[in-house]
């Protein structure tokens, strides 16, 4: 029988092993997103006043796809990893499990939908 002391057998493990995983991804998607965000801004400002032809061929280019498409799925996947946290903290039992995937299914289609919206803008 081995005797190890209960900081002995948590150190390194997070109460379900991937709690350290969790919060370096929020804090890498945090930087990427500070970065993103004023970009997003910049170069969807530049777009909103425009007539929709000129919108269409500034949508175009790569650059302001690039903006569009990483800003929204830095932030898509952020949102997913915030409110899995949410509601593994909140929620109860089959709610938990049941909203996770809720979160995480409408995270990914809402990825899917804007790289398609953008692809069909920029073609």
């Amino acid at each position: 029988m081995r005797y190890l002391t209960d900081y002995k057998r948590a150190k390194g493990h997070g109460s379900a092993h991937s709690g350290v995983h969790h919060y370096w991804n929020t804090q890498v998607s945090s930087a990427a997103l500070v970065i993103l965000v004023p970009l997003f801004i910049f170069t969807f400002g530049h777009a909103l006043g425009m007539p929709y032809d000129d919108a269409l061929a500034y949508y175009s280019r790569p650059f302001p796809v690039l903006i569009a498409a990483l800003t929204m799925i830095v932030g898509l996947i952020h949102f997913k990893n915030g409110a899995q946290v949410m509601f593994e903290d909140y929620a109860k039992a089959k709610v938990r499990v049941a909203l996770i995937l809720l979160a995480t299914a409408f995270s990914y289609v809402c990825i899917g939908l804007t790289l398609f919206a953008l692809v069909k803008l920029a073609l």
